[in-house]
């Protein structure tokens, strides 16, 4: 009987220390979408509401919450762009193309500028964006086969027109609305992948 109720213990020590992690990489994840790009171990200690021991109990560094965090979300995240209807007219597929990224982007903007932030610092971060890039890059080939036709200038130029770079600089820095901004990309794609 004893045993059973130690099997009892363990168990629910496993399941708190569960619940504590999947809290920890929670609070770094909503204090960058609140727009702290950088939260520290501390803050994120604090918004989970578990003393910072216990951060470092589960994680080691920061590193190696970046890296639960990406195992535990990546499925989710590239949800937001896989899919949509990939048939019709050029046109109407850089249209659902230019939707489906530009909403992505605006659900994971605070997400992608904490990363670049951190680039330089985290081998984790490095590689995890260089994946999502190269997804990025196949995703929009799927939409546009049409790309592999054009020359290699020209399809570089689709693949910066259609990035996040792109996108975060005409929200921010240019101020355009989510429809002139997604206006100004279908131009310049449509533009390119119908020059002579």
């Amino acid at each position: 009987m004893a045993g059973s109720n130690q099997g009892i213990s363990i168990d629910g020590r496993r399941q708190r220390g569960e619940r504590t992690r999947l809290a920890i990489i929670d609070a770094a994840l909503s204090l960058q979408e609140e727009g702290i790009l950088v939260p520290t171990a501390q803050q994120i200690s604090d918004r989970a509401g578990v003393l910072i021991r216990s951060f470092f109990r589960h994680f080691d560094d920061m590193e190696t919450l970046f890296k639960a965090a990406d195992d535990q979300l990546r499925d989710s995240y590239e949800a937001l762009f896989i899919g949509g209807d990939r048939q019709g007219s050029l046109k109407e597929r850089v249209n659902r193309a230019v939707e489906r990224r530009s909403a992505a982007f605006e659900q994971l903007k605070n997400v992608v500028l904490g990363t670049k932030a951190q680039l330089w610092r985290y081998e984790t971060l490095r590689t995890n964006y260089a994946r999502n890039q190269r997804g990025l890059r196949k995703d929009l080939e799927v939409w546009l086969p049409e790309l592999q036709d054009l020359t290699e200038v020209d399809c570089e130029s689709i693949h910066a027109s259609a990035s996040f770079e792109m996108w975060h600089r005409l929200r921010s820095e240019q101020g355009l609305s989510l429809e002139a901004s997604r206006t100004v990309v279908i131009s310049l794609l449509m533009a390119l992948l119908t020059s002579d």
